[in-house]
């Protein structure tokens, strides 16, 4: 069931409250290197043509909406300035702000754009609302002097996720958001059209001040620059630490990352490990109970805002129903006995979700899901005892592994299921990276998923580290973060 494209609610809550705009849209280092431009999404204003998906282009146009935005008095968000929006809150004496983006250029132009429209605030407090590099690389644009007095808050747990993920795994992640977010691509109707979670990945320099103040427990208050704050600890959703937040004299929730306009990931592409869709499911409905009559918007660290009690509470309702709806049918089906890749080829979403634009896969996607819900619970092993064996592969003098050869001919058929493969391409073929293997008969039965250790596959992995261009994204430049020591990493 297809969402109905004459509604125009995201567009008008897109739009509303509209200030200014960075003249160029676009981000410069210090070499005067482009680090962001939104420049080159100018083929967005018009019609969907054929080379794209409709209801892709149509959350493009919506993420590519930039510029400074008032949310309610006294809150404003910078947003379409990097993937990640940047939100501002206005105390007593200056400005608390939460989440500086990616880079510390697209962070301090943000800066810049409100403190030309509002004034020269200091800054007198920094919120990160979780461990992602999109939701603190940027402070030292925003701190350019380092933290001084400025208390900077964090979920528990915050500076231990931030710095693993970006060691133990980096580099290979690095290179898969590379895939991941195609931020290398052309931009236009035939390449590049977005990222889902916003337009891009801005390619500056990304940076870590460590936090002063751990939010350890729901319910905690705090107290910044006159800015009071009700907290809501939410570990193990969106990411291993984050938290939601109220700010009752403003009557304005942050929902973080655990509540955006489009159905996120719970395995990401790039690499992480696989998060808990049951607990992320309690947790929105526990901010539902626990907020509920003391915000008249909520807003997060991606997209755009929602007005009215009303809409707010069908909006989260629809997005905890979303991630429980996977977790709860996901276990269903694999405990009749399918496999991770059956699940995700016949998984019906309930027309009350499959209607609604924000629990679309415009960044995660159900088959997606399905699978990492059925790895976080069953693993890699899908039942079939052949495939429990050694994966080593030996390499024909033409380069084309000897199993995949030995797959392209017929082979024994057992309980339905064949050891022919459907397609003559090589395993390393860019079509079978991400897609269930093609059927070889009408029953639900799936072919050996092959792989290859073909020569060229090798030297690819081998020079893998080199291939990625610095700073072509998010993952790629958060190798070179600065830890606490100003240490680099690698």
């Amino acid at each position: 069931m297809t969402p109905d494209f004459s509604d125009t609610t995201d567009f008008e809550d897109a739009d509303r409250g509209f200030v200014d705009r960075l003249d160029p849209r676009t981000v410069t280092d210090g070499d005067g290197r482009v680090v962001w431009d939104m420049q080159e999404y100018s083929f967005l204003n018009g019609d969907c043509p054929d080379t794209a998906d409709p209801s892709l282009w149509r959350q493009s146009q919506l993420c590519a909406k930039d510029g400074l935005y008032e949310v309610t008095e006294g809150i404003y968000q910078l947003r379409g300035i990097d993937l990640s929006n940047m939100t501002i809150v206005e105390g007593e004496t200056g400005i608390l702000v939460i989440d500086p983006l990616i880079s510390q250029e697209t962070a301090a132009a943000a800066l810049a754009l409100y403190r030309k429209n509002r004034g020269d605030r200091p800054v007198t407090g920094m919120i990160y609302t979780h461990s992602h590099i999109d939701h603190f690389g940027g402070v030292v644009g925003v701190l350019p002097d380092g933290r001084g007095d400025v208390p900077i808050l964090a979920p528990e747990g915050f500076l231990e996720h931030a710095v693993a993920e970006n060691v133990y795994a980096g580099t290979a992640m690095g290179r898969r958001a590379t895939y991941m977010y195609g931020a290398l691509l052309p931009k236009g109707p035939r390449g590049h059209v977005g990222a889902g979670l916003g337009t891009n990945v801005s390619s500056g320099v990304p940076g870590l001040i460590p936090p002063t103040v751990d939010i350890t427990h729901t319910g905690q208050e705090e107290t910044v620059d006159g800015i009071r704050i009700i907290f809501q600890v939410t570990p193990g959703t969106e990411a291993p630490a984050e938290m939601n937040f109220l700010f009752p004299d403003h009557r304005a929730l942050c929902m973080a990352e655990n509540a955006t306009h489009n159905l996120h990931n719970l395995l990401t592409l790039r690499g992480a490990l696989v998060r808990d869709p049951r607990a992320w499911s309690r947790y929105l409905d526990q901010a539902i109970e626990m907020f509920d009559g003391g915000y008249d918007v909520a807003f997060a660290s991606h997209h755009w805002p929602t007005w009215g009690r009303d809409r707010v509470v069908k909006y989260l309702s629809e997005q905890r129903d979303l991630y429980q709806y996977l977790h709860d049918q996901t276990l269903r089906m694999l405990n009749s006995g399918l496999t991770g890749l059956e699940i995700a080829e016949n998984f019906p979403m309930p027309p009350a979700l499959e209607s609604a634009w924000h629990t679309r896969g415009y960044y995660g996607s159900v088959s997606h899901n399905v699978k990492a819900i059925y790895q976080r619970y069953m693993g890699w092993f899908d039942g079939n005892r052949r495939r429990c064996g050694s994966t080593r592969r030996r390499t024909s003098r033409h380069g084309t592994s000897n199993a995949w050869a030995a797959r392209t001919r017929s082979g024994p058929r057992r309980n339905g299921i064949s050891t022919t493969a459907t397609s003559g391409s090589p395993p390393n073929s860019s079509s079978m990276r991400c897609s269930p293997t093609r059927r070889t008969a009408t029953r639900k039965n799936y072919s050996p998923a092959p792989t290859s250790n073909s020569g060229s596959a090798r030297r690819t992995r081998r020079g893998a580290t080199s291939t990625s261009p610095a700073h072509s994204n998010c993952a790629a430049a958060s190798f070179r973060l600065p830890l606490p020591n100003s240490a680099r990493t690698c």
